[in-house]
Order: structure tokens, then sequence, then C-alpha cells
């Protein structure tokens, strides 16, 4: 099968868990000559922002394994089958902060790291917020964070927030102000 400049002639899962797989695919690279691709394959993703009318972000605070530090981020989390990524991004939302939104912007998707691993992660901005209790699952223990909206630009340009999907969401929302004159 052709995959662009490359064949792939054979693959198998080499790990599996409910969150990923690793697959190791056999190919011709585009010089012709045989080799091996691996490929971290992530269920899709989202990531929101919720902005309240005095211009403030909430962001989370959390530890996380694979990169052994507290990190802050956007609201995100994974889209489950037969959901689709509003719906997937109003739970997130409601789930990690107790916060409701009534208008949601749809801002695209990135791709994470496009050399090895398949993760596309669709960006929300929330606005016109309500709040409630929060619900987080059992694997996370959250610390929501308010800050003003350019604190959290300024976070983003001195790698306080090294996340790339929240990077790139706060970039956009930054982006998005500017052009629409809000």
């Amino acid at each position: 099968m052709k995959k662009g400049p490359w064949e792939v002639t054979g693959t198998k899962t080499v790990y599996q868990n409910p969150w990923l797989r690793v697959r190791e695919d056999k190919v011709i690279r585009p010089d012709k000559k045989k080799g091996i691709f691996g490929v971290v394959e992530m269920k899709p993703g989202v990531s929101v922002l919720p902005i309240d009318n005095n211009g403030n972000v909430y962001l989370t605070k959390e530890y996380h394994y694979a990169v052994e530090r507290i990190t802050i981020e956007a609201i995100s989390g994974g889209i489950n089958k037969r959901e689709n990524k509003l719906a997937a991004a109003r739970r997130e939302l409601k789930e990690e902060t107790g916060i409701s939104a009534k208008e949601w912007i749809d801002l695209g998707y990135i791709d994470p790291f496009t050399t090895a691993i398949y993760s596309p992660n669709h960006m929300f901005f929330a606005r016109d917020l309500s709040f409630s209790q929060a619900n987080p699952e059992g694997t996370e223990n959250i610390k929501v964070i308010k800050v003003p909206f350019k604190k959290a630009v300024l976070w983003v340009m001195d790698s306080k927030i090294t996340h790339g999907a929240t990077a790139a969401l706060i970039l956009k929302v930054n982006n998005y102000l500017a052009l629409n004159n809000k």
C-alpha cells in the first residue's frame, strides 16, 4: 500500500493498551531501500480554553507521569467512540473544571508530533461560562487555576506553558481575538 512516497509492505502491533498503540511498518523508503517505520497512535483528543467575561482563562495544573513534572495546560482529553469532538470538549470542560459554556468556537486542529505520532487534537475556545462542581477521573489530580489571558500568552512565550496543544490554542485564541477586535 502506498503512503505518499513510501510503500508499506507489512505492519504489526508491537504494543497496545486502552490509550495508545505502537505499530511497526515494514516499508520501502522513498530512496527504494527497505526499512521500518515506528508509529505511535493515540485516539483523537480535544483541548478547550475557557475565558470568562473579565478576560481570565481557566487552566489546569497537574502532574504528568511521562514528563515527570507538574504542567499548566488547557482542559484536554480524548474523544470517546461514538462521541463528536464538540461533545468531548463539553464533557472534558465540565468534568475537569465544573465549567459549562454557551458559546463554542472551533479553532481547528493540530497534529502535535507529525514524524512518529498520530494524535490529532481539536481545539475550542469557550465563552459565556457558568460554574459548578468538577468531577475529574480517578487518575486525575487537577488543580484549576484562573489567570488573566494576557498572562497565559506570556507563559507560552517564556515556556512556563510547554504543552504543545495548549500553547497552540492560546496563540490561536490570541489571534482570533485580535482579528475579530474582541
